[in-house]
């Protein structure tokens, strides 16, 4: 071959070595553009997981912390909730016992529900009650025997029995000076009730009292001590002067019957005994002056309570004198007990002279035994040598009594003349005697 087919052939290699690697780097180009794509395609999926993976690191994280929080969490609410227990148990028995004190309530409810009603019903039948009894009160004789009856159960209250501390309803005759129950139309003075005292001294009380015009008066707004209307007032007001004024009436009345001169040993004075307190007040609020008048007319405004007092007096005075009598007859006991014990100390002295005599009788026995007697019966014996040596010591002999009886030495009991005849003993010394 020539040149020019070895360079045909030399350029034919050299375009075709450049055709290939066009073409190689075409198709070079398309490849690396393809791994391009898939090298962004790489990337962006690369980007993505590692926000992927960046997400979930954060979110493990965050469920981490989460994680702890609530394990720390729950052993605070297994602490709190332990230490909750016993508050769950107290609640548990406040609950019970709630629910046992509703059911007491409901029970209380019921029975003050009860209560009310009786209570209601009570009211109303005192109320009748109280009706019929003002009804009642405004008859005279309803209203002296009602006082009656308030005086004895104030002086049974005192402890005095009927008809051995007081009299009720004892009449005499005016300025007789004597006392006997009633016995007929005769009677000039018939208090209502005469109390004895110690020393046969009497105390006359009076129980009637007038109350038409109280009465009335409690009927009125304002009786009870609520607020009243001025028209109300007023004329409650001039109805409390008319009962002020009738118990002033009543009063000198009282005083003209003059009781303490129909009793033995009493006082001038009688008692007007008011059986309700508010009835006294009242008056005394109406006429300020009423005591001191009843006072000036021999006449003694008396409620329950003073006199209770007063017959609590009467009843220590009684105690008192019995005590007395009972003080004077040990007194005369004692008189007796220490005359009869001067007598007594009489009879000894003279028991005991008589115990001397008898004393010096015996010795005197005894010595004309031993100087008179036995001499003789010894030489007696020496006849006898054979008895005399069975007989052991001899005769016996008697011992002379040497103890004297004990004088009295109290002058109370000394020997007096002419005093064993009776029980006259001897005068008590000056501390004993009666004053």
């Amino acid at each position: 071959m020539n040149s020019l087919a070895v360079a045909l052939v030399l350029l034919a290699f050299v375009l075709g070595c450049v055709g290939g690697g066009i073409l190689v780097a075409l198709l070079m180009r398309r490849h690396a553009a393809v791994l391009r794509e898939e090298l962004d395609d790489a990337v962006n999926r690369l980007g993505s997981t590692t926000s992927a993976l960046a997400a979930a690191t954060a979110e493990r994280n965050l469920l981490s912390h989460h994680n702890r929080e609530l394990s720390g969490r729950s052993s605070e609410e297994t602490d709190v909730l332990r230490a909750l227990a016993p508050v769950a148990e107290k609640l548990t028995q406040v609950q019970l016992q709630v629910g046992l004190l509703e059911r007491d309530r409901v029970e209380q409810y019921g029975q003050l529900a009860r209560q009310l009603e009786e209570a209601r019903d009570a009211d109303a039948r005192l109320l009748s009650t109280t009706h019929s009894l003002a009804a009642a009160l405004r008859s005279n004789s309803a209203r002296g025997q009602w006082g009656e009856v308030q005086l004895r159960r104030v002086v049974e209250a005192a402890g005095m029995l009927d008809r051995v501390d007081f009299l009720e309803q004892a009449s005499f005759p005016a300025g007789s000076g004597g006392l006997h129950a009633v016995d007929g139309p005769a009677a000039l003075a018939r208090p209502d009730m005469v109390v004895k005292l110690p020393g046969d001294k009497q105390l006359v009380i009076d129980a009637k009292v007038p109350l038409s015009a109280f009465l009335r008066a409690q009927e009125l707004p304002g009786g009870d001590g609520s607020p009243s209307e001025g028209s109300a007032a007023s004329e409650r007001s001039e109805l409390l002067k008319q009962h002020a004024k009738a118990l002033r009436a009543h009063v000198d009345a009282l005083a003209k019957k003059k009781y303490w001169e129909g009793t033995s040993n009493s006082p001038e004075l009688v008692i007007c005994f008011i059986p309700v307190e508010s009835v006294l007040s009242a008056a005394l609020r109406a006429d300020p002056e009423l005591l001191d008048y009843a006072f000036s007319r021999n006449v003694a405004l008396a409620s329950p309570v003073s006199l209770l007092g007063i017959l609590k007096g009467a009843a220590f005075s009684w105690r008192q004198d019995v005590l007395t009598e009972n003080a004077r007859e040990l007194f005369d006991l004692s008189r007796q007990l220490y005359e009869r014990l001067g007598t007594m100390g009489t009879h000894v002295t003279r028991l005991g002279a008589s115990l001397r005599t008898s004393v010096e009788k015996y010795n005197s026995f005894v010595g004309a035994l031993e100087t008179r007697v036995l001499p003789t019966a010894r030489r007696i014996g020496a006849f006898d040598a054979a008895s005399l040596a069975s007989t052991e010591g001899g005769l016996p002999g008697a011992a002379a009594v040497d103890a004297a009886p004990r004088s009295l030495s109290a002058p109370e009991l000394m020997d007096r003349p002419d005093e064993d005849a009776g029980d006259a003993g001897m005068a008590l010394p000056p501390r004993y005697g009666t004053a």
